[in-house]
């Protein structure tokens, strides 16, 4: 997936292959002794004459076509020599990561397209430190400037608090694109854009959450798949560094993460002790995103 800030590129399948004229990905097949890496450089050269010059593992999705079952290894393509260019008989379009326009799109891309449109940081609550209002200050503050997707997470907090808590955070950050979920310890809240299971609540959910947005927390490869069988949106995975909110928890580092977000067909978050300036890190090891707590307005 080539990309450019808020912009995407999707190529038009030329006439003589299957689902000619739908939209996709540039890309294309893996041949024998390639790495997914180095036929995604291949392919974007022989399709568009551009030269990658950073590519960051992102998602892998499985999907089923009438002609052939497909595995496709997704990669985010952020820098590149050249100007992108149809060599292949094919029509190229950038289009916007919230409002693509182009149809008709190949099946397979309706969740990829849902997962690109996820934001990059993940704010975690601490309002029972901080305080309610100082909290949703400083969040607005952020929200103004930068697409989040929020993470209500105030374990111990009475119900009552929690709903005048999701209240204000949806009024500060909905009108300009924010995503809120809930974590499932606080409750069911009905009104925001989905929930957020912690990782006993996934090992005890028989289906995905009725919900429009869905995720996991995660620390090992069971729960990561359990995420996948329930068709999670997303899931956040730590804690990567040492972290004073879970002062016990052993730091899995950044290998241990890349090995448990590869392969993944849903988008991961990395949790626990980083910064904002550690996204392009998270990025090179597999992650969609970073998740912050104490770093998150820092």
């Amino acid at each position: 997936m080539i990309e450019r800030p808020g912009e995407f590129l999707l190529a038009r399948r030329p006439v003589g292959k299957p689902y000619a004229g739908y939209w996709e990905f540039p890309g294309g097949k893996i041949e024998a002794g390639e790495s997914a890496r180095e036929a995604l450089v291949r392919e974007l050269r022989e399709e568009l004459g551009i030269e990658v010059r950073e590519a960051t593992p992102w998602i892998t999705r499985v999907y089923a076509y009438t002609h052939a079952t497909v595995r496709l290894h997704f990669f985010r393509v952020t820098s590149w020599e050249g100007e992108p260019r149809p060599l292949e008989d094919q029509a190229i379009e950038w289009q916007r990561v919230l409002a693509p326009e182009v149809q008709p799109m190949l099946p397979a891309n309706a969740p990829v397209l849902a997962a690109l449109a996820l934001p990059a940081i993940m704010v975690v609550s601490n309002a029972s430190v901080a305080g309610i209002e100082a909290w949703t200050e400083a969040l607005a503050e952020r929200a103004v400037d930068e697409r989040l997707l929020v993470q209500l997470r105030e374990k111990g907090m009475e119900r009552m608090r929690v709903q005048h808590l999701l209240s204000r955070t949806l009024a500060r950050v909905e009108p300009f694109g924010s995503r809120v979920v809930v974590n499932s310890d606080c409750g069911h809240f009905a009104q925001c854009d989905g929930v957020h299971l912690t990782a006993r609540a996934l090992m005890e959910a028989k289906a995905r959450p009725a919900a429009r947005l869905a995720g996991a927390s995660c620390h090992d490869e069971r729960e990561l798949d359990r995420a996948a069988h329930l068709g999670l949106d997303y899931a956040v995975v730590g804690p990567v560094q040492a972290t004073a909110s879970h002062p016990g928890a052993a730091a899995m580092r950044w290998d241990r993460f890349a090995s448990l977000a590869a392969g993944r067909p849903m988008p991961i978050y990395g949790i626990g002790g980083l910064a904002r300036s550690d996204l392009a890190t998270a990025r090179r090891h597999g992650a969609h995103g970073v998740a912050l707590l104490s770093a998150a307005f820092g």
